[in-house]
């Protein structure tokens, strides 16, 4: 294994480490942070001409906002909020499209300028309780065992 790769490596276990971690709420946050960066990259690889990695970026930020922002909503609980987030999650999808089909940067900026508005009311919300999604969510039909006398075994 190179030291790169090595380096790399750890880099990845890391992420993971923070993500089994976050709270569903700094998820979100991840996931806004995540698409704004490839978005971003996307228009840096434009203004470069390197189109093979402008369409990787705008792939990846597109899988961002579809399999992870708008796969997240909850539109029951969210009503009307989590409609609205669908429609501009969708809008922001075919802006993304248009970039990446055209050559433009306008989309790519207003994509980021969309996110950006998000991500910075996201973090205006104070969750309620930000526990870890990893960590075991309490039950109020769970029982403590009684608890046992130590009992002492073999001779005295």
């Amino acid at each position: 294994m190179t030291k790169e790769s090595a380096v790399n490596h750890y880099a990845q276990v890391g992420v993971e480490t923070g993500l089994m971690d976050a709270s569903p709420h700094s998820l979100i946050l991840m996931l806004l942070e995540g698409a704004i960066i490839s978005t971003n990259i996307a228009k840096m690889q434009l203004e470069n001409h390197n189109i093979p990695e402008k369409c990787a970026a705008i792939s990846k930020a597109l899988a961002i906002i579809d399999e992870g922002l708008r796969a997240s909503l909850d539109k029951k609980a969210g009503e009307e909020i989590a409609e609205n987030l669908d429609s501009l999650y969708e809008y922001m999808g075919n802006r993304l499209v248009m970039a990446n089909l055209h050559n433009q940067t306008e989309p790519l900026d207003e994509v980021v300028r969309l996110l950006t508005e998000i991500k910075e009311a996201w973090e205006q919300i104070k969750p309620k309780s930000d526990v870890p999604a990893s960590a075991p969510q309490p039950s109020a039909s769970v029982e403590q065992p009684p608890k046992r006398e130590s009992q002492s075994y073999g001779k005295a």
